[in-house]
C-alpha cells in the first residue's frame, strides 16, 4: 500500500491527467508530462548538483510503464532517452565551466579514451540484459547515491597526494564509461569521487565530470540509437531506443530551470535539503524493487 501511494504522489497524479480512456498517453500528452517533469528535474539537478539520469531514468520507467511499452525495451528506453537528454545540459554546463577555467583538459582526454570503449561496451551489454536486470542495477545504484546524500559522505583527505597516473585514468574511464551507459547517468557520481580521492580541487573534479558527461551522454545516446535501429516493436516517435516526445519536453524545461536551482543551492541548507532528497530516491528504488519483493 505504501508503495502504490509514493506512486501516485511522484508520478501518478501528473499522469492522471494527460491519460486516454485509462490506457494510453499519446506523444503530445507525453511531451507535455515530461516538459512539467523537466522544469522540476532542471531544478533538482542545479539545487543538488547530481545527474539528471538520478530522477530521469525511474520517471521514464515509470512513464513508458503506464504508457504500454514493450516490458523488453522499458528500461533500454529509460536509459537510452535519458543519456539523449544531458547532451543539451552537459553543453550548457561545459561552457560554464570552460569559461571560469576550471576545466583541466588533459585530465579529460585520458578519461576520454576508456570513456569511448566502456560507453560501447556498457550498451552493448544493456541491450543484451533482460529489463528486469537493469531495473535491479539501477534500484540499487539509487540506493548508493541515497546513503551518499543521507551520510554526507566524503572522501576523506590524505596526508601525502596519490598520483594521477594516464593508466589510471584511462581504466576509471572504461569504469565510468561502462556504467554510465548500462544505468544511463552522466557519471559524475563516479567521476567526481575518484578524482577527489586524489585531491584534485573540488571544482575542477566537477567541471572536470562534466566534460566526461557530454561524451558519456554523446556516445551513449548513438549507441542506443544504433541498438536499437531496426527494432520493430518500438512505440512510434522512437529513435533507435531514444523516444522523442519525451526527450524533446524534458530539455525544454530543464535547461531552464537548471540555473535556478544552482541558485537556490547558495541560498539554501543544501545538506539538509540533501538528506531530504535522499528519502525521495529511497522511496523510487523501493518502487523499483517492488515487484522483486512481491
Amino acid at each position: 500500500m505504501l508503495i502504490w501511494q509514493l506512486d501516485v504522489v511522484l508520478c501518478g497524479g501528473i499522469f492522471e491527467i494527460f491519460k486516454n480512456d485509462g490506457e494510453n498517453i499519446y506523444m503530445l500528452d507525453v511531451m507535455l508530462v515530461c516538459l512539467a517533469f523537466g522544469a522540476l528535474s532542471g531544478i533538482l539537478a542545479g539545487l543538488f548538483g547530481v545527474g539528471g539520469g538520478i530522477v530521469l531514468v525511474p520517471f521514464f520507467i515509470f512513464l513508458f510503464e503506464r504508457q504500454g511499452v514493450s516490458e523488453h525495451f522499458l528500461v533500454l528506453m529509460a536509459v537510452a532517452t535519458s543519456l539523449a537528454t544531458m547532451i543539451v545540459t552537459s553543453i550548457a554546463t561545459l561552457l560554464a565551466h570552460h569559461r571560469l577555467g576550471a576545466v583541466i583538459w588533459h585530465y579529460v582526454w585520458r578519461l576520454s579514451a576508456g570513456i569511448f570503449l566502456g560507453v560501447s561496451v556498457g550498451a552493448y551489454v544493456a541491450d543484451y540484459l533482460l529489463s528486469d536486470n537493469l531495473r535491479f542495477i539501477f534500484a540499487l545504484y539509487l540506493l548508493y547515491v541515497a546513503v551518499q546524500m543521507a551520510l554526507q559522505v566524503r572522501t576523506p583527505l590524505r596526508k601525502k597526494p596519490l598520483q594521477v597516473t594516464k593508466w589510471l585514468l584511462n581504466l576509471a574511464g572504461i569504469m565510468i564509461g561502462f556504467v554510465s551507459a548500462v544505468l544511463g547517468i552522466g557519471g559524475g557520481t563516479l567521476t567526481v569521487p575518484l578524482l577527489a580521492k586524489y585531491q584534485v580541487p573540488m571544482r575542477n573534479a566537477v567541471a572536470v565530470s562534466s566534460a566526461c558527461g557530454l561524451l558519456i551522454a554523446v556516445m551513449g545516446s548513438v549507441s542506443y540509437v544504433w541498438l536499437g535501429w531496426n527494432k520493430t516493436d518500438l512505440p512510434i516517435g522512437s529513435f533507435g531506443y531514444v523516444y522523442l516526445p519525451a526527450f524533446l519536453g524534458i530539455i525544454m524545461s530543464s535547461v531552464f530551470t537548471a540555473p535556478i536551482g544552482a541558485t537556490w543551492a547558495n541560498r539554501l541548507p543544501t545538506k539538509k535539503l540533501k538528506q531530504y532528497f535522499s528519502i525521495l530516491l529511497f522511496a523510487v528504488a523501493g518502487k523499483l524493487l517492488w515487484p522483486f519483493m512481491s
